[in-house]
């Protein structure tokens, strides 16, 4: 068949719709509350090749739209009809990116011959492991991310292998769940082979292959029509994670970004060394591999939202990952947390974006979107171990709008669980769970509101696990003059004498009566806040998104009963200091400690850690941070003084 655009569209409509019921299935038929209410999952069909050509449209994570699984695929060298592949081993090809999401894959036979796979994964709530939920920042190896599977037929020709299934019994906390969700994802395989034997029945087996190989060149095609319209140039960008472990300094994702007509280069050299913390992404260098790659795609789409999502989107682009960094860990480094990590791959990847296209791109998301878990006991004394939901930050303020409130950026496909739901399945009770006021970034528009989660505990021994806590020191970046966003929160027992507030922790253990306060971080405001209409601030102040004292201290507008003092805002507005012309707006704890970590003393940095080998960098970083902070190294420029440094260390440790 000659495929037309009207054909092709045609078909990869009837292959997204395969992909939507294999999701809707999974979602439908799960266990846990994470994957069939917040929808941490991916369900794709990709060619005989592994390379992904239809995803779902309506549910899951979108991060995986143009995955490889390539790797996987080729662990085996034959296949027979009912085969069903598993692995959740990051550093088992690279397809699996931590220890909680089971990858599993099906090909799809069609007269004795190979036609492509069916593929997904989920997030289970826990895989074993050193603490509940499995995931902790301060993990130092991959061993203590609970149990690993390397790839392994989990169904041989039909037949159930159920050492698996025992093996997954044995080494995680609530293996009925786990099982449970594992047989959802095998039902899923089962509808997505169905529908692609009913399209090849439709349009044959010879064509459905072109066609799949069509709908990838389409897609390619259209993000190089999207690149061509970027001004060439490099676009250097670089960003913050809170810290590097638990109390420690901050971990960069640096980024230059290379447009070359239609191409484009992501090259993340100058980002941290490889950390001994759980922030490490398992990329194994693959240069379209989909955590780096996240950020890029978000951006192509919102520059033309009629592209098709698939590895054909992928392929005018290439990533450079130094080996040994926090971008591209080499084993046994930890992975759990890569999520923030990546969430932070994509918050530069639109910073980047937004120095080539300035008046196209939204300020920063809030980049750390807390993942809510508790293990307690249940009213019967039976262990219970649940997702109670993501609690975040909304969108960053865009050139033509504000923010979204409560979910947005890097994570805003994760969706929430309801109340209801959580209280029926876990021993707490909620005391909120809603919009904070003022956590929107001032701007011309204004960055969404922060979500605010708050819970009593009501059982002893309770472990409260809060995955991906961040921006509790820096703040999201405001674009075009708005303003940086608000930082988070995360509080044991607020309003009490004995209230702590926990900071980035991600592991706290309570008793009854204890209550739980999470506030997600803002993301930025775009453009000048006292160019905002004073009557859409007074329409924030009415629904309670903004307080009075904030519309007159942010905004410049000036409420009277309940209405604008006109003359009075005029006034404020027009009293206003000159403020010095910035592109971004990063907030006061970045900006003074990048008035000492200057790009020349990052450049500096990366070339010293570059030349020792992985296992030292992280301690090099360490100390190179001790001599500057001590400052008794201070020389006449920032050259003299790094060299000094380098010169000392060498000389005391032999590396």
């Amino acid at each position: 068949m000659a495929f037309d655009r009207r054909n092709l569209k045609i078909l990869a409509n009837f292959c997204e719709a395969a992909a939507d019921a294999m999701a809707f299935t999974l979602m439908r038929t799960a266990h846990s509350a994470f994957v069939k209410e917040t929808e941490d999952f991916s369900c794709q069909i990709v060619t005989r090749d592994g390379l992904a050509f239809a995803n779902p449209r309506h549910f899951g994570a979108p991060w995986y739209s143009g995955i490889d699984y390539r790797p996987l695929i080729a662990m085996f060298d034959h296949y027979e009809e009912g085969d069903i592949g598993l692995t959740n081993d990051p550093y088992s090809g690279f397809v699996a990116t931590h220890t909680p999401d089971l990858h599993v894959w099906k090909p799809v036979f069609h007269e004795g011959e190979i036609a492509c796979f069916v593929v997904g994964h989920i997030h289970n709530t826990d895989v074993g492991g050193a603490v509940p939920a499995s995931l902790s920042r301060a993990l130092t190896e991959i061993e203590q991310e609970g149990l690993r599977i390397p790839p392994v037929k989990l169904v041989s020709a039909g037949r159930l292998d159920p050492f698996v299934a025992a093996m997954i019994r044995t080494n995680v906390r609530m293996p009925e769940q786990n099982l449970g969700d594992l047989q959802a994802q095998i039902a899923s395989l089962a509808i997505g082979e169905r529908k692609i034997g009913e399209i090849i029945r439709r349009f044959g087996f010879a064509d459905f292959l072109e066609g799949v190989e069509a709908i990838l060149d389409y897609a390619e095609a259209q993000a190089r029509r999207i690149l061509s319209t970027i001004p060439d140039g490099d676009y250097f960008f670089a960003d913050f994670a809170d810290e590097d472990a638990p109390g420690g300094r901050p971990s960069r994702i640096a980024l230059t970004l290379r447009i070359r007509g239609d191409e484009v280069e992501l090259d993340y050299t100058g980002s941290d060394p490889q950390l001994a913390s759980s922030l490490n992404m398992p990329t194994g260098g693959r240069e379209r591999h989909p955590l780096v790659m996240v950020g890029l795609t978000y951006v192509l789409f919102t520059l033309d939202n009629s592209l098709l999502l698939n590895a054909g989107t992928l392929r005018p682009a290439r990533a450079v990952l130094p080996e040994g960094s926090v971008v591209n860990c080499t084993k046994p480094a930890a992975v759990g947390m890569r999520s923030l990590t990546c969430a932070m791959t994509q918050i530069v990847t639109v910073g980047a974006f937004a120095k080539a296209l300035p008046n196209l791109i939204p300020a920063a998301s809030p980049g750390g979107n807390a993942i809510m878990n508790i293990k307690t006991a249940g009213r019967n004394g039976r262990p219970v171990m649940a997702s109670i939901g993501p609690v975040g930050g909304g969108g960053g303020g865009t050139p033509f709008g504000d923010g979204g409130d409560g979910a947005g950026g890097a994570t805003g496909f994760l969706r929430n669980t309801p109340i209801e739901i959580s209280e029926a399945e876990v021993p707490i009770r909620f005391l909120r769970y809603g919009l904070e006021p003022d956590t929107g970034a001032p701007g011309r528009h204004r960055g969404g509101l922060s979500a605010v989660m708050e819970f009593e505990i009501a059982a002893p021994d309770t472990v409260v696990t809060a995955r991906n806590r961040n921006r509790s020191i820096l703040a999201g970046w405001g674009v075009a003059g708005g303003e940086a966003g608000c930082v988070s929160h995360f509080v044991r027992n607020p309003g009490r004498p004995d209230a702590v507030e926990l900071g980035n922790t991600d592991v706290v253990r309570c008793g009854p009566g204890d209550v739980v306060r999470v506030v997600g971080p803002g993301a930025g405001g775009w453009g000048d806040p006292f160019e905002r209409p004073a009557e859409r601030v007074l329409a924030d102040v009415r629904r309670g998104a903004v307080s009075a004292e904030s519309a007159a201290r942010d905004y410049g507008v000036v409420l009277r009963d309940g209405a604008v003092d006109d003359a009075a805002t005029l006034a404020l507005r027009a009293g206003r200091p000159v403020r010095p012309a910035r592109d971004f707006a990063f907030g006061a704890e970045r900006d003074a400690f990048e008035a000492v970590w200057t790009e020349e003393r990052f450049a500096l940095l990366t070339d010293f850690l570059a030349a020792a080998p992985v296992d030292w960098r992280y301690f090099l970083k360490q100390r190179v941070f001790d001599r500057v902070d001590a400052g008794t190294d201070r020389a006449a420029s920032v050259a003299d003084e790094m060299a000094a440094i380098f010169a000392s260390l060498s000389a005391q440790f032999r590396w």
